[in-house]
């Protein structure tokens, strides 16, 4: 059982000891909707391992604050494990940061606030470490997106209990060479693919990086190669190489801008969109979040990277991460989350909603 009103490092230290790999979360899902559904200030609604608990109190303004309950396969770190004591008290294990310390937070959150000054709606869901077609939240938002309408969103990603406003959009292009094979000895009757590709590459490696400001925040994007494929073997020409490109661009354009500013930095060569995700404005010259920046403290940054805080920015709302631990430590052996980082998450939610 899930203690929602004790320690928060004894609550992590529960979630954890839950393994939750993308694709089982049915216990973890059960378990949080028994904790929540003893709160009488909460309706608690379940559309398969995506969780929902919602005030229903009238209020002016309405908040998301959201964090996924699965993790990436452990790696010898479940059951957690505590070290340190009072302020260096630190929490190890698969999902200590990413993000079940995040969860952990909200639950604790979602208990202590019986009357909150907006209404909130508090969503745990499955699968977001894994392809976006099995994301929980990403369901929500197509079949159910009403659940989900609000004034402004909160991500418990890992940001060491900072804010960082929004997120970078993501694109994937290819641009396919083409040659004709011969045998190596005789190079002179093919035509190298590969030995084509030096003039993307250079452009790729010139690039000059842009820094745009968005919201007050600025997000330094980039544009470069990921992977290269081509050859045949060891004595023959090659005669097909496709080069992959990654672009990560600042939240002031959507899909369409980006595809358009790729092709117009890597003109004349033909480009193959492979894969593309907006950004997320983070909003933050919005009243509601500087009342969330006042509460919290500090100063928000970007985030660089992709989240699902763009979910939420597909319905229009504005959204920002914020959660314990360091992003720097999701997903490695030694994940951990340090009990301050709890503490303070939690002392700034209630700032901003008690």
């Amino acid at each position: 059982m899930l203690n929602l009103e004790g320690d928060l490092p004894g609550l992590l230290r529960s979630l954890i000891d839950i393994e939750s790999v993308s694709g089982n979360e049915q216990r973890i899902t059960d378990e949080v909707e028994t904790a929540l559904s003893a709160y009488p200030h909460l309706k608690v609604i379940r559309d398969g391992n995506v969780l929902i608990a919602r005030t229903e109190l009238g209020r002016r303004e309405r908040v998301v604050i959201g964090g996924h309950l699965d993790t990436v396969p452990i790696a010898d770190n479940v059951p957690a494990t505590i070290t340190g004591e009072g302020d260096d008290l630190i929490v190890h294990g698969r999902g200590a940061c990413d993000m079940k310390g995040g969860v952990a937070v909200q639950l604790s959150a979602a208990a202590a606030l019986t009357e909150p000054n907006r209404d909130l709606t508090w969503i745990f869901y499955d699968n977001e470490e894994v392809e976006a077609d099995r994301n929980g939240l990403f369901r929500i938002t197509r079949e159910r997106p009403e659940l989900l309408a609000a004034d402004f969103a909160v991500l418990g990603e890992p940001t060491n209990a900072g804010i960082e406003g929004g997120c970078q959009g993501t694109m994937r292009v290819a641009v396919t060479f083409t040659g004709i094979a011969a045998h190596s000895a005789r190079s002179w009757r093919g035509h190298n693919a590969i030995h084509d590709a030096n003039g993307l590459l250079r452009r790729l490696a010139d690039h000059q990086a842009r820094e745009i400001e968005v919201d007050g925040l600025v997000y330094r994007e980039g544009l470069n190669a990921v992977r290269i494929d081509g050859g045949i073997a060891g004595n023959v020409i090659p005669d097909r190489c496709r080069v992959l490109i990654n672009y990560r661009f600042a939240p002031d354009k959507d899909v369409a801008g980006a595809e358009a500013y790729v092709r117009e930095v890597l003109a004349p060569y033909d480009l193959e969109v492979v894969d593309a995700a907006p950004g997320a404005r983070p909003g933050l010259d919005r009243p509601i979040a500087a009342d969330f920046a006042a509460a919290v403290g500090g100063t928000p940054g970007p985030k660089f990277g992709w989240t699902d805080v763009a979910r939420f920015a597909t319905l229009g709302v504005p959204a920002v991460n914020y959660g314990p631990g360091d992003p720097n430590k999701a997903h490695t052996d030694d994940e951990f989350c340090p009990a301050a980082d709890l503490e303070r998450c939690r002392a700034g939610f209630l700032a901003w909603l008690g």
